[in-house]
Parts: structure tokens; sequence; C-alpha cells
């Protein structure tokens, strides 16, 4: 009799413990969901007045900061976002709303470098090579937007992305005292660019975590000017 007393405690203890578990999971989870929505509301709610679907309303800045992407997805088709930006880039330069294109990506990998594609488009849609200008270490948007900042020596400027992309970057352009636009290029369906979303709301987690710890880019270097 004792020794089934014995057996029958130690699976109500194995079952507390279950509960505990499952209770704390639960609670992460919360905890978790709440994090990522209320650093999503955040950045919407600090950067809607700062964004522009028409090339009509926006101001005019000297420079557009592209930011990179690469051109083609893994299974080499083209990458809709890449388009649409190049594109947007194109639209705010021939209606005189951008002077200089400031193209800004990563080439960390041997065969894969972002500003030298970008510019190659831009150069295939007419743009005039003398107005761009490559930036190698964006490796990461806040790289790229600080880098405009510290490198180039801009501290006014229109980011050109899709607008999940631009409020993540005029976000970080504004901690780091930067007067910056956000022209929004076409979105991708909802379909093709759900993974791309879910990453988005990771990455502005991440915004607020770099801001706790004061991460700056990877790379600095010299000063550069832009003609």
């Amino acid at each position: 009799m004792q020794k089934y007393i014995l057996i029958w405690r130690k699976r109500q203890t194995g079952r507390k413990w279950i509960k505990y578990c499952v209770r704390f999971l639960l609670l992460g989870l919360i905890l978790l969901l709440g994090t990522i929505l209320l650093c999503n509301r955040i950045i919407i709610h600090s950067t809607e007045s700062c964004l522009y679907d028409q090339v009509e309303t926006i101001p005019a800045n000297r420079v557009g900061v592209l930011l990179g992407t690469s051109p083609k997805l893994r299974g080499g088709r083209p990458n809709l976002y890449f388009n649409y930006r190049i594109t947007a880039a194109v639209e705010l330069f021939q209606a005189g709303k951008i002077s200089r294109i400031l193209v800004s990506g990563d080439n960390r990998r041997m065969n894969y470098n972002e500003p030298v594609e970008m510019r190659k488009a831009l150069i295939a849609h007419g743009i005039p090579d003398s107005v761009i200008v490559m930036d190698f270490a964006g490796i990461r948007t806040l790289d790229s937007v600080i880098r405009a900042k510290k490198v180039f020596g801009q501290d006014r400027f229109t980011i050109i992305s899709q607008r999940f992309h631009n409020e993540r970057a005029l976000y970080i352009a504004g901690r780091n005292g930067i007067e910056a636009v956000g022209f929004n290029a076409k979105d991708v369906d909802v379909y093709s660019g759900v993974k791309t979303r879910v990453r988005e709301l990771l990455a502005r987690v991440k915004v607020f975590i770099d801001i706790v710890v004061h991460k700056g880019p990877r790379h600095l270097g010299k000063r550069e000017i832009i003609p």
C-alpha cells in the first residue's frame, strides 16, 4: 500500500512540474508577443508623418539613401523588393526630388555585392553614374543609416525602400539625430512577403535592443564626401 502511495505522490509531483512548465512557457510567449507588438506600434506611430507614397508630395533632399537587397531570390527568380526600390529611386531622381543616390548594402560574401548590383540597375534605368555613390558596408539597416551621417556627412536625406523597411530605418535615423523622410517603394503581395514580414517584426525588437546597448555600425572608417 505504501508503495502505491509513493508512486501516486511521484505522479502528482510530476504533474505539478508539467503544469508549472506549461504556465512558464505560456507566460514567456505572452511576454514575447507583447514585446513584439509594443515595439512594432512604437515604430509605426513615431514615423508615420515622415513617410510618403507620392513623388509629388515628398520634400526634396539632395541625397537619397537606397537600402540594399539582393537582385535575385534563392531560386534565381527576380527579387521584386529590389526591382521596386530601383524604380522608386529612379522616380525620385527624375522628378528632381534627389540629386545624388547613396546605394548602401552588403558585400561580405564572394559573388554577392548589393551596392554594385544596385548601381548597375540604376545606370540601366538612365541614372548617370556620376550621381551614384556606393556604401559597401551597409550590412544592416542600422549601418546604412548611421554611416550615411558619420561617414558620408549627411544629416538630412531621403530613405528609399518598402514602407515596412522605411519605418524601421526612419526610427533609427530619428534616434541618431538625423532628419529623414521615407519614400515608399511598391510592396510585394502579402503571400510572397510573409517570411520578410516575420523577420521585420523581430528586427523591430532588435532596434530597441541596439538602442539599449548603444550598438553602432560594424565599420566606420574615414569620412567620404558625396560630390
